[in-house]
C-alpha cells in the first residue's frame, strides 16, 4: 500500500493488510492468543533485542492490532502507530514517553475534562508540570516555554467549546523551540483533517469515537509522524541509556528505526512494562469502523451543519458554536466539520438540563461520535470535576448543551430538538 498513492477512502479499507498467508482469509482475522512461538532461541533473542521485528507477546502487539496500527499510520500520513487500551491511556503514555520528573509541557486550556484533570492533578503528582495557555494565544504559548519544556499539546477541536486550534502556528512555535507538537485529533478523524500535514509530530485519537463509530469498544491510538529529531540532549529518555532496556539509547541505537524512536520506545517501555494493551477483538471492531469512516464523517458533517443552522435561528437559543462556523474551518476542515454542535439555552443551566431530559431521539450519554445522536449537559457531568472558574476558562458556561449529531435523517433530528425547545 505504501508504494501507491491511494486516496484515503481506499487506504481506510486496504492499508496494512494482505490476505492471511495460511488461510487466505480476506477479512482481517481476530488473533486471540496470548503469546507467539519462536522459531529458535536465536529468533527469540533477536526479537527481544529489536534486531528483528515480529510477534513476541500480546501485551506488546498482536497481528490484528498490527493491521489496525498500519492502517491508522497510513491514514494519518505517519510512519508508525500504536493502539492502546483507551484514548486517555494514549494521552498519558504519550506524555510520559517524552517527559520525566522535573519536566514541563505547554497545553491549550480548552481540553476535554478528563485530559485537563490528568494534566492538572495527576501529572504534577509525578513531577511533570503542565502550563495551560488560552487556545491560539501564541504570545502566551511563547511566554510559557522555558528550559524545562518538553512538548506542546493541543486538540484540533476543543471539547466541548469546539474552538479550532491553528495547528500551523503551534507547529511553527514548536519547531522554533525544537519541541514535539502533540495533537489530539479525536474530533477530526483523518478523513476530515490530517494534522501531520500541518506540522504535527504526534497525533492522538480516542478510537471509541468516530473511528469506531458505533459505541461498541474502548480504545486509543498514537501516530508517530517520524519527523522529529530526538537526539537533542534535553530529551533525556531518548539520549541516556535506558536501564530497563539493555542500556539502549532510543535516539541513537536503533539504526533505521531512529526516525520512529518515539513509537518504538512507547511500545517497548510503555506497552511492554506498563501494559495498556488493546484487546484483539476491540482492534477488529475499530477496523470495521475504519472501512466506512469516510462515508460516515461526510454524513455526520452534513447533519451537524443542518442542526447548527437550525439552532442559530431559534428564538430560545442564546448562541451556537459549530466548527464549520469558525473562520479556520476553510483552512483545516474543507471536507466537512463533523457532527459536534454546542449551544446555550436562554435561561441558563436549569433550562439546559430540562431540554436534555425532554428531547426525543437523542440519548443522554457521556460519549460522542456514535451513529446515534447523543446529548449531554457537560457542566454537571463530563466536566463536573472542573471548578466553575476552570469551566468558564475552558469555554464551558453553565447553559451549554453538547450534541453529537448522528446518522439519522436530519429532519428527524431537527424535529426532535424543536419539539423539546417548545417545552421551555
Amino acid at each position: 500500500m505504501s508504494q501507491k498513492n491511494y486516496h484515503i477512502e481506499t487506504l481506510a479499507i486496504h492499508a496494512g493488510q494482505v490476505p492471511d498467508p495460511t488461510t487466505l482469509s480476506r477479512a482481517v482475522p481476530v488473533y486471540r492468543t496470548t503469546a507467539f512461538a519462536f522459531k529458535s532461541s536465536q529468533h527469540g533473542a533477536d526479537l527481544f533485542a529489536l534486531r528483528e521485528s515480529g510477534n513476541i507477546y500480546a501485551r506488546l502487539m498482536n497481528p490484528t492490532e498490527d493491521v489496525l496500527e498500519k492502517r491508522l499510520a497510513a491514514l494519518e500520513g505517519g510512519k508508525a502507530a500504536l493502539a492502546l487500551s483507551s484514548g486517555t491511556a494514549a494521552i498519558y503514555f504519550t506524555i510520559t514517553n517524552i517527559a520525566k520528573q522535573g519536566d514541563e509541557i505547554v497545553a491549550a486550556n480548552n481540553l476535554y475534562g478528563g485530559t485537563f484533570t490528568q494534566f492538572d492533578a495527576i501529572l504534577p503528582q509525578q513531577g511533570i508540570k503542565v502550563n495551560f495557555t488560552p487556545v491560539n494565544d501564541f504570545p502566551a504559548v511563547e511566554a510559557a516555554i522555558n528550559g524545562k519544556t518538553r512538548a506542546i499539546y493541543i486538540e484540533t477541536v476543543g471539547n466541548p467549546g469546539l474552538d479550532i486550534a491553528d495547528i500551523e502556528n503551534y507547529a511553527a512555535i514548536a519547531k522554533k523551540h525544537h519541541l514535539p507538537l502533540i495533537v489530539d485529533s479525536t474530533f477530526t478523524p483523518p478523513t476530515l483533517l490530517r494534522p501531520i500535514e500541518h506540522g504535527a509530530n504526534i497525533v492522538v485519537h480516542s478510537l471509541s469515537k468516530w473511528i469506531g463509530g458505533h459505541g461498541t469498544a474502548i480504545g486509543g491510538a498514537v501516530i508517530d509522524a517520524g519527523n522529529f529529531d530526538w537526539t537533542d540532549p534535553k530529551f533525556a529518555l531518548y539520549n541516556e541509556p535506558d536501564r530497563g532496556y539493555h542500556g539502549l539509547r532510543f535516539a541513537h541505537d536503533l539504526g533505521p528505526g531512529n526516525e520512529i524512536a518515539f513509537a518504538l520506545r512507547l511500545r517497548t517501555v510503555g506497552l511492554r512494562n506498563q501494559g495498556p494493551t488493546l484487546a484483539p477483538d476491540a482492534c477488529w471492531l475499530f477496523l470495521q469502523g475504519l472501512e466506512s469512516l469516510a462515508l460516515r464523517t461526510a454524513k455526520h458533517s452534513e447533519n451537524g451543519l443542518a442542526v447548527a443552522e437550525f439552532l442559530k435561528n431559534h428564538p430560545k437559543v442564546a448562541w451556537v458554536k459549530y466548527p464549520g462556523f469558525n473562520p479556520l474551518a476553510s483552512k483545516y476542515l474543507p471536507n466537512g466539520a463533523n457532527g459536534m454542535v454546542v449551544f446555550g439555552i436562554k435561561g441558563g443551566a436549569k433550562e439546559a438540563q430540562h431540554l436534555v431530559d425532554n428531547v426525543d431521539l437523542f440519548t443522554i450519554i457521556a460519549n460522542v461520535g456514535d451513529a446515534k445522536s447523543l446529548i449531554i449537559h457537560p457542566a454537571s457531568t463530563t466536566h463536573s470535576q472542573l471548578s466553575e472558574e476552570d469551566q468558564i476558562k475552558a469555554g464551558l458556561p453553565p447553559e451549554l448543551i453538547r450534541l453529537s449529531i448522528g446518522l439519522e435523517n436530519k429532519d428527524d433530528i431537527i424535529t426532535a430538538l424543536d419539539d423539546a425547545l417548545k417545552l421551555i
